[in-house]
């Protein structure tokens, strides 16, 4: 997946490309991982390319690791809000005569 994410031109320009990947990949979201989901989410917050990373990661379905500023989870919550909003109904409003 992240080879998917390599071959687009947003990649290059994220601020994530000269931070140590391991960052992005805590081990959990709390206790002693949160201060390393923290110090991920700030390197995300200064990155010009953020929401294309994170569409990248929410088109790609369920991945590891921090992608556009939002963990796994975060990204679950994110999907799941978008799929229960409703849908604008298609109705045609009816002419009067």
């Amino acid at each position: 997946m992240a080879r998917a994410a390599a071959e687009g031109t947003w990649w290059d320009l994220a601020a994530c490309s000269s931070a140590d990947p391991d960052l992005f990949f805590p081990i959990s979201a709390s206790g002693p991982a949160l201060a390393q989901v923290m110090r991920a989410k700030a390197v995300c917050a200064t990155c010009r390319v953020r929401p294309q990373c994170l569409q990248f990661a929410l088109a790609e379905g369920p991945m590891e690791g921090i992608w556009g500023g939002a963990t796994e989870e975060e990204r679950r919550v994110i999907v799941a809000h978008h799929s229960a909003s409703p849908r604008p109904s298609r109705s045609v409003a009816a002419v009067p005569a």
